[in-house]
């Protein structure tokens, strides 16, 4: 049995949230993926890509994954985790790759790290 140490309490953060387009491109390459490159080289604490399964933005489309939908433009969610101040310092990059259109939201939230008690294994995020 493997034990866990966990920070109590939490720490502040600020949970960015991208919502695009699955089709969405940057330069032949998939916007999401972009995104959460920039993010990890960008040193941000965590961030993941969530594939919608329905959704509509400003297009004013719904776009299904049902069978019998012809819409392959399905919705992605892409989150990012980190202090306020990291996140915020992240933005102008959003600003320079949704040239085309995207919604981005913030949102007040708590970081709490759960790592095993020796501090190795998987999960340890790369810190600038």
């Amino acid at each position: 049995m493997t034990h866990r140490t966990a920070h109590p309490g939490g720490t502040p953060a600020l949970r960015l949230t991208v919502l695009v387009g699955e089709e969405d491109v940057w330069h032949h390459k998939p916007l999401y993926a972009e995104i959460v490159h920039r993010a990890f080289e960008a040193g941000l604490a965590g961030a993941s890509v969530f594939r919608g399964i329905e959704g509509f933005g400003s297009s004013g489309v719904v776009h299904t994954q049902r069978l019998l939908s012809l819409s392959e433009e399905l919705p992605v969610a892409i989150v990012v985790v980190d202090t306020e101040e990291r996140v915020r310092a992240f933005l102008p990059q959003l600003e320079e790759l949704l040239t085309d259109g995207g919604l981005v939201t913030l949102d007040p939230c708590e970081m709490l790290s759960f790592r095993p008690a020796d501090g190795g294994g998987r999960g340890e995020g790369r810190r600038g």
